[in-house]
């Protein structure tokens, strides 16, 4: 974090939106703003755009979330109460005076954008470009955060129940006095984001000259990303191959790290640790981010808790090179853990917000839903070609080729295997539980105990979507809650 130290320039200017939930208010959505400056010129409010605080999403509840995580009883019994009960997949997570990251950190982040879009167009000393510019990005970055929002505590997005699902708060304006909050539907939320996004898209930066600053190729991205959520795939894919396009054009290096080189001696990743895995880049030298945002992964380098189960790892072909960032035994330890299970070694902080991996895999995934089956190969073989070591293995397998599902179904596999216990999951099962090509998805953690046995938690559909957090819902009384 010292190197974004240098970047964001806290000593020129005290970010006014340094925020905290205010655990004495009687509205969840008014926050103390901090600081003692305030923001006038147009280059103050380019200045917020810096705020660390938009960089990092202080929850990785999403990882523990996901489908693709096991644990032990030595390790599961010793965890914070939250974390069994998230790993439980339990109705409330947080007792009544527990703050939940995964609403609090986003909420602080709206309070920035909504205060740049509401003042930058009369700040001081900009031009109309330069001002246009910074509104673009804060509301690029709001839909981005909103999206998070919606995937957390609205249903999945269902075009015929989402104008009645219940959604998120909509808000617009860097307010701390207005009560009078009311959640807004699942497809008002979306219509928002997408209404933010596509105002934005024609006045963002055209190249990626920064990676923690939105760029026109990451809110295509973006885009796409909601469009495909949505089930609208005929409308992503043009944005995809857009955002492709913009990225020849970036100032810096945005590239797919082929891991043959890269953990090699000398390579990019490479000294690794036997602690910690490869050497993965920080934040603002990941030349696979397009958009850099990223949250403390707590089960990724020295937590045993939170295991790759089984059947994942058999995901893996042999000379998968993606392997090397996990490990088959418990941390100082080298005894394997039993039924095949690792833990993953790192990096401690999970990159995700708009990476060019993902886009290739979404891509992907548009051209197999839109019948390109050899579009959606290609793109596939692009990825693996830089990921494993052993030619033989890179091809799609001739079974995955038969037919449009078992394609999609391989593509699903592969976003797994590309981002194994890095929270990705949980959102791929959300919006694949109402997906009419997968009918009857059943999602399950098993808790391996110590005299041999097993417990097995099985997500109910309501679990899809979180619980509003119970400290809210005292300050909120009339907050309608999910069931």
């Amino acid at each position: 974090m010292n190197q974004l130290k240098t970047y964001i320039k806290t000593s020129v200017f005290t970010v006014v939106v340094l925020l905290a939930l205010s655990s004495c208010k009687k509205s969840f959505l008014e926050i103390n703003p901090k600081g003692k400056l305030i923001a006038s010129a147009t280059a103050d409010y380019n200045l917020l755009l810096n705020n660390e605080d938009l960089f990092n999403i202080y929850s990785s509840v999403q990882v523990l979330l996901s489908d693709e995580v096991a644990s032990t009883e030595t390790y599961f019994s010793s965890a914070p109460v939250s974390q069994q009960r998230t790993f439980r997949w339990e109705a409330d997570i947080y007792d009544e005076s527990e703050d939940a990251s995964e609403f609090s950190s986003p909420l602080k982040s709206l309070y920035t954008y909504n205060k740049i879009i509401s003042e930058v167009p009369a700040s001081e000393g900009g031009t109309e470009t330069q001002k246009n510019a910074i509104l673009a990005e804060a509301k690029a970055g709001r839909a981005w955060t909103y999206f998070l929002l919606i995937n957390s505590y609205g249903k999945p997005y269902v075009a015929a129940t989402a104008p009645s699902d219940p959604g998120f708060p909509i808000l617009r304006t860097a307010n701390v006095i207005n009560n009078a909050y009311t959640r807004a539907s699942v497809q008002e939320v979306y219509d928002f984001i997408i209404d933010d996004l596509k105002s934005a898209i024609p006045l963002l930066p055209a190249t990626v000259s920064h990676r923690t600053r939105m760029s026109k190729a990451a809110a295509e991205g973006i885009l796409a990303k909601v469009y495909i959520f949505m089930g609208r795939f005929d409308e992503a894919l043009p944005l995809l191959n857009a955002a492709f396009t913009d990225l020849a054009g970036s100032s810096v290096p945005v590239r797919l790290y082929n891991y043959n080189t890269a953990l090699a001696a000398g390579g990019a990743f490479y000294p690794g640790s036997s602690f910690s895995g490869p050497a993965y880049p920080l934040l603002i030298d990941n030349e696979e981010s397009i958009l850099a945002r990223q949250f403390n992964n707590t089960w990724g380098g020295f937590n045993n808790m939170a295991l790759l189960k089984r059947e994942t790892v058999e995901l893996f072909s042999p000379s998968d090179l993606r392997l090397q960032f996990f490990s088959n035994a418990p941390m100082f330890e080298t005894v394997p853990f039993a039924n095949k299970m690792m833990r993953r070694l790192g990096p401690s902080n999970c990159q995700f917000g708009v990476l060019l991996p993902e886009l290739y895999l979404l891509r992907a995934e548009c051209k197999a839903r839109l019948n390109d089956g050899p579009g959606a190969v290609a793109d596939l073989e692009f990825l693996r070609s830089n990921r494993i070591a052993a030619a033989g293995e890179i091809p799609v397998p001739n079974s995955a080729k038969a037919d449009r599902v078992s394609l999609l179904r391989f593509v699903m596999d592969e976003r797994i295997r590309e981002f194994a216990l890095e929270g990705f999951r949980w959102y791929d099962m959300r919006r694949l539980s109402v997906d009419p090509l997968f009918t009857n998805q059943q999602y399950s953690h098993t808790l391996f105990l110590t005299n041999g046995g097993t417990t097995i938690f099985t997500l109910a559909p309501e679990r899809l979507t979180l619980r509003l957090p119970l400290k809210v819902l005292r300050m909120n009384a009339g907050m309608p809650e999910n069931p």
